[in-house]
């Protein structure tokens, strides 16, 4: 008996994003090649172009669905009460957000802030990021252990705003970049959230 063509398309699709994980392990996200994931899923070219536009469309799936997944981590731990323990919350997403470039790039571009393309996981995982950091920073508001004089969702977008620089700070600094991502992110926000 034959599967429905549906079942197939996606069994298919998973089976690419699954190869697409495995070489990604082995190779990073810039050492990804389209040819290897193909041979990998034991598909023609033509079919990976026909679930994904792209070798970076394909990766925004894997990244977007990366960053859901420390969102969902960052959901379900106990919302922090000062701005150290904001940081350790950041610190998964910023490290894996500033582990490769193509990753920062994928994510600006395919949020749609620097580009046409547009990935729905990934501008939602903007979208969620901002309104988890405004939930925290309205508690912390409320506790008086961050500024209150600015609305919390405000105050959320600079902390991604501050968040993006680090990384791009990161990148153009290469080879001469010192430190961890939390520690040169921690001056803005402790400028940015503390009175």
């Amino acid at each position: 008996m034959t599967r429905p063509p549906q079942k197939r398309r996606l069994e298919t699709r998973a089976r690419l994003l699954a190869e697409a994980a495995r070489l990604i392990q082995a190779h990073g996200y810039g050492g990804l090649r389209v040819e290897d994931v193909v041979e990998a899923a034991g598909v023609a070219k033509g079919t990976l172009f026909s679930h994904f536009t792209d070798k970076d469309g394909l990766l925004a799936v894997l990244i977007g669905a990366e960053v859901m997944r420390l969102i969902d981590e960052m959901e379900s731990a106990a919302p922090p009460a000062d701005l150290p323990q904001l940081m350790q919350l950041l610190v998964p997403l910023l490290d894996f957000v500033a582990s490769d470039r193509v990753i920062f790039d994928l994510l600006l571009r395919y949020s749609g802030s620097t580009g046409a393309e547009r990935d729905e996981v990934v501008a939602e995982g903007f979208y969620r990021q901002i309104d988890l950091w405004a939930g925290w920073i309205a508690a912390m508001q409320t506790a008086g252990t961050v500024r209150g004089d600015h609305p919390p969702a405000l105050l959320a977008e600079g902390i991604q705003a501050f968040l993006n620089q680090v990384i791009a700070i990161r990148f153009c600094q290469g080879d001469q970049a010192t430190g961890t991502p939390a520690e040169a992110l921690h001056p803005f926000l402790a400028a940015w959230l503390i009175t």
